[in-house]
């Protein structure tokens, strides 16, 4: 059987943390930023983690399952 390929725009958009868990970034911080509060790009700046509905298609995405 032959290996199973990641997907390539996944790879680019999520890393895996030391303890296994899936990080990625915000949405909605490229451009048409005059309109969004500074509090809201700020926060938007941060990265956050998958939630757990959306890690097994993640997962998938990445060969890891």
């Amino acid at each position: 059987m032959p290996k199973m390929k990641t997907n390539s725009g996944a790879k680019k958009r999520f890393t895996i943390t030391g303890s296994g868990k899936i990080k990625r970034k915000h949405a909605f911080k490229s451009h048409i930023l005059t309109k969004k509060a500074t509090k809201r790009k700020r926060n938007l700046t941060y990265s956050t983690l998958v939630h757990k509905a959306d890690i097994s298609n993640v997962k998938l995405l990445l060969a890891m399952k």
